[in-house]
This record gives C-alpha cells, sequence and structure tokens, in this order.
C-alpha cells in the first residue's frame, strides 16, 4: 500500500481526513484539498443515460451526483483513506458524524457495489434493487461496463475517420485529407456519422463530395 501519511489530518496511521466536501460525481468528492474516490462503490458517470420505469431515458449520472450534493450538504465530513488509485485520488470511506456516506449512496439506489474491489455493500444493493430505489426503477448499464463502452466507442473512432455529413446537397462522406475534412463536423445528434471504409458509407447512403 502506498504511503498517504502526508494527506493525515488527525492521525498518521489511520489517513483520516476532516472537512467540508466539494461533490465531483456520483462516486468523487474533493475534501481537504485531495480528491477522493469513494470506496467499494461505483456510481453511473456524468454523462451517462439510463431508463427508467416508463423506458425514459434520463441523466442518471447527473441524478446521481445531485443525490450525494444534497447528502453531503455543507456538513463536516470525515474520510478514513486506505490507499491510493492509478489516477493518484484517495481512495476512502466517508462519514457524517458515524453515519457512511458511501453505504448511503448503494441504498438509495445510486450507486452499485464496486464488486471487482469489495462486496462490502452487496447487502445494501440487494436491499435498494428489492425496493426498485434509484436506478434500479428501471433499466442501466453497469457503470464500469458503461465506461467500457465508451472506451471502446473512442477506440473504434481512431480507424473509422471517414466523416458522414448532412447537407442541403445530401449525404456526402468526407475522407482524410480531401479538401473540405478539416471544415466538417460530424454532428450525430441530426444523423450525422463516422464510417470506417468508403464502401460502409456508400452501402448506408452516402456519397462522395463532387468539386467544381
Amino acid at each position: 500500500m502506498p504511503d498517504i501519511s502526508f494527506l493525515h489530518k488527525n492521525s498518521s496511521d489511520t489517513g483520516e481526513l476532516n472537512g467540508l466536501a466539494y461533490v465531483v460525481d456520483g462516486d468523487t468528492i474533493r475534501l481537504a484539498g485531495e480528491k477522493i474516490r469513494l470506496n467499494g462503490i461505483d456510481a453511473p458517470e456524468s454523462g451517462q443515460t439510463c431508463l427508467d420505469g416508463h423506458t425514459e431515458a434520463y441523466a442518471c449520472g447527473t441524478e446521481a451526483e445531485d443525490y450525494l450534493k444534497n447528502l453531503v450538504g455543507s456538513q463536516m465530513l470525515r474520510c478514513e483513506g486506505k490507499d491510493k488509485d492509478k489516477y493518484d485520488r484517495l481512495i476512502a470511506t466517508c462519514y457524517l458524524q458515524d453515519r457512511d456516506i458511501n453505504a448511503e449512496m448503494v441504498r438509495s439506489g445510486w450507486a452499485v457495489a464496486y464488486r471487482q474491489y469489495s462486496m462490502e455493500y452487496m447487502p445494501d444493493e440487494e436491499k435498494a434493487k428489492s425496493a426498485r430505489l434509484g436506478l434500479w426503477q428501471g433499466n442501466f448499464r453497469m457503470p464500469w461496463a458503461w465506461r467500457q463502452d465508451q472506451r471502446q466507442a473512442s477506440a473504434e473512432h481512431i480507424n473509422c475517420n471517414i466523416k458522414g455529413n448532412i447537407s442541403a446537397n445530401g449525404r456526402i462522406y468526407h475522407l482524410p485529407g480531401s479538401r473540405d475534412y478539416s471544415a466538417t463536423r460530424v454532428n450525430e445528434n441530426r444523423g450525422e456519422r463516422w464510417f470506417c471504409t468508403e464502401l460502409e458509407a456508400l452501402a448506408a447512403g452516402w456519397r462522395s463530395p463532387r468539386y467544381d
């Protein structure tokens, strides 16, 4: 375990920090100048969407963040550091007086037990799931799986760099190095997209640009 004694505010043995917290997202806060990842839990990412009980999409990452903000408020928080992760965040269990807020996030249904690293909060998750609280009101992708999806999509975009643009002239694809490639922006909300090959673009109904 890395030496985190230089972070200690109250004890050189426990890695304890105290103070007012700033909420970064549903499982991350800043306290006493340190970025802290709540131990044993995983909340949806800020940009993640889920489906509610009526199969309507909603910003579940924002909901989780807001729940933690309301939970923490302007109260003094105590965090017991355990380790540092690869992003140099302190992994900690945090408390409002004697109330474990890591557990509270899972009990509320706005986070899940991060079972790859700890099974401590699995009973809390099962209760939230049974009561259909928070994320469990509908369907959602586990946060770690959603992050993997995003990494995969980013990796695919590295090789799929043909821009499928929609304009008054129709559906036109632009190859890297072509005249209008740099000026063309892909807006996926408008139905524009990226292609990996010209054949893929042609099959989808896009055409090459016509230059005078």
